[in-house]
């Protein structure tokens, strides 16, 4: 077996970077190599367009195996995970009736949510957890309450094996409290971190070695619009604030890290989301290192994965279950203790059994028919995803310290640093969905554009407390929620402006420019006619007049412009609003004529429909 090995890896020689790059210059013609193929990412280090062996020296952290630190490679010797689904309890019966469908269905650990001021009694919640096995099935409750939740709960959970209950308070007065609302709530009735509460709570249910008070809910970094290195750097610096004060209120190091879960996000940025999950937990590991805890799980960071709501949209909603089978994909291969893929329609409904049962289905598809959780650190070895590891720690490392050096999360949020950075990234991907650097799919690119909404949106469904204006805050968006509003807008007009596509000229042109521009207007709700082609622009004029369009796209060449686009507008006149697909070279001299409406890729896209919609009269 070894020599027909050697035999077949004999036909291929061995190509040394050198002859590569060579090839690669050469194919480029004398185009810029940094500008063309090196890739600067958001998160503020460069990718280079291919990997080899040898970039794997200056890679620290290799060599370890799964369940060795620092942990890169997975906190344990398998890539098992638990398939979570939420539950919001409005009636204790039906939420019951909801979680045993759940579990049947597959369902590993339940997210079970409370609306903010509802206190269920004693009888409620034993018709809650009626026939429920925290030891079989993990229950994650997520309450901004504190004792009315805790002690009847652990009081229930102590007629099973205290050994193997599993629960989850999810606790988060830090980000779930002080960076969301600009107050400590979550748990904190007098509006202070209740970080003693917590640590009395770790000391009287300390028989129960799987049971956490505290999520640091990084999630919410990732749906404000942060970069990955900066969801990554400043969910370990809270992380690392409730260590610190937790062992100031009276507990060890090992049992403050081991009340703690981390919530993160999980966008469709395939590779960089594998490789965040994997920095993490080095990183933790480390930082938990300092402390020279005696027990090994101390350095473990237990990492629940939601995949992300900023993506999610609601024109096209369909295409969400997309986004959430890739991302799913990236937490299973990245390692995670537990996952939630979230229902194609959360963004504007409370979701459906169907949609639920879609969630469900990506994660037991991933599981049992593709495997995923029988391969150990997927990722392991790869030239690309060891080095894209590196650097995401790297960058995650420094503003980690620079957020220590300005005396931790608390006191770093508390000047406006945070949310100021998280702010100025939010901006950039505002922008960059506005001009569709983003894709995202259905919304800014290829609309569905006979679809209309009698749903405007998602309403939020949570009342922690009314939001400290005063206190700089986190604020979660919809990357796609400003074309929505706009779209929404056209919806709800009573209007159905109509773009028809006058294709003449050059044939190539003038078809790659219609399906362009049809692409545009469509993601304003704007219904395009597109056109095969017209014989002269007289024949397409009339054809418009016919349809009886507002606005007429002339698409053909930069050369032909000069001469067809001022026809166009003589015989248009004022029945419809003339634009020219692209940039033509001509452009001062058309604009000169009057013709001053013009569709590029260079353009907002965003700015340049709500223009046209005002011109429309909407």
């Amino acid at each position: 077996m070894a020599n027909n090995v050697e035999k077949l890896f004999a036909e291929f020689p061995e190509v040394t970077t050198e002859q590569w790059e060579a090839a690669i210059t050469a194919d480029l013609k004398g185009a810029d190599y940094q500008k063309k193929l090196v890739w600067r990412t958001d998160e503020g280090f460069s990718l280079r367009p291919y990997y080899r062996a040898e970039d794997l020296q200056g890679v620290a952290h290799l060599g370890s195996n799964p369940g060795e630190f620092p942990y890169v490679r997975g906190t344990k010797n398998s890539n098992c995970w638990k398939i979570q689904q939420s539950i919001f309890v409005e009636c204790p019966a039906e939420a019951n009736k909801q979680a045993h469908n759940a579990i049947a269905s597959g369902v590993e650990s339940l997210g079970i949510g409370f609306a903010h001021g509802k206190e269920l009694t004693e009888s409620e919640l034993a018709t809650l957890l009626e026939g429920i096995d925290p030891t079989k099935t993990e229950l994650s409750f997520c309450s901004c309450g504190g004792k009315w939740i805790v002690e009847p709960v652990m009081k229930w959970a102590a007629g099973f094996e205290k050994e193997a209950v599993r629960i989850l308070f999810n606790f988060d007065p830090i980000i779930w409290g002080l960076s969301m609302f600009g107050k400590f709530v979550c748990g904190c009735p007098k509006g202070t971190p209740c970080f003693n509460e917590i640590a009395e709570w770790v000391k009287q249910y300390s028989e129960f070695k799987h049971v956490r008070f505290v999520d640091v809910d990084g999630a919410s970094f990732g749906n404000s619009g942060s970069t990955i290195v900066q969801e990554l750097a400043y969910t370990l610096a809270a992380g690392h604030e409730y260590v610190v004060s937790l062992m100031e209120a009276g507990l060890s190091v090992e049992q403050a890290a081991r009340t703690i879960c981390f919530d993160m996000s999980i966008t469709s940025n395939y590779f960089m989301e594998i490789a965040k999950l994997r920095a993490a937990r080095m990183l933790w590991a480390n930082i938990m290192q300092a402390y020279e805890p005696q027990c090994c799980c101390a350095k473990k960071m237990f990492i629940h994965a939601r995949t992300s709501e900023w993506n999610q949209t609601v024109y096209d909603p369909y295409v969400n279950m997309l986004r959430g089978t890739t991302e799913a994909m990236s937490a299973a291969i990245g390692g995670v203790h537990s996952m939630e893929v979230t229902p194609f329609d959360a963004a504007y409904e409370k979701p459906t059994e169907f949609a639920q049962r879609i969630a469900r289905n990506v994660q037991l598809l991933l599981k049992h028919e593709s495997h995923f959780d029988n391969v150990v650190d997927p990722a392991g070895g790869s030239y690309y995803l060891e080095n894209l590891t590196q650097s995401i720690a790297n960058e995650a490392w420094k503003l980690f310290k620079e957020i220590e050096d300005e005396g931790g999360y608390i006191e770093a949020f508390s000047k406006g640093i945070i949310t100021a950075a998280v702010e100025k990234s939010a901006e950039a991907k505002r922008a960059a969905v506005a001009k569709r650097r983003i894709t995202l799919l259905g919304t800014n690119q290829y609309p569905n554009f006979t679809e209309t909404l009698e749903q405007s949106g998602k309403a939020c469904s949570c009342a922690c407390g009314s939001v400290q204006e005063d206190m700089p805050h986190l604020r979660p968006f919809r990357g796609g929620e400003e074309f929505e509003a706009m779209r929404h807008k056209v919806d709800q007009s009573g209007k159905a402006p109509k773009a028809f596509m006058l294709t003449c000229g050059n044939l190539a042109m003038a078809r790659a420019r219609a399906q362009f521009s049809c692409n545009f207007f469509a993601c304003a709700g704007i219904k395009v006619q597109d056109n095969t082609f017209f014989a002269s622009v007289e024949e397409g004029v009339a054809a418009a007049k016919e349809a009886g369009a507002d606005i007429v796209v002339i698409c053909s060449s930069d050369d032909d412009y000069a001469t067809l686009a001022p026809e166009a507008q003589k015989l248009l006149g004022d029945s419809a609003m003339l634009v020219v697909a692209g940039a033509p070279a001509c452009q001062p001299e058309l604009e000169a004529q009057g013709i001053t409406n013009y569709i590029s890729v260079r353009q907002n896209v965003l700015e340049t429909l709500a223009d046209y919609l005002k011109k429309l009269g909407i």
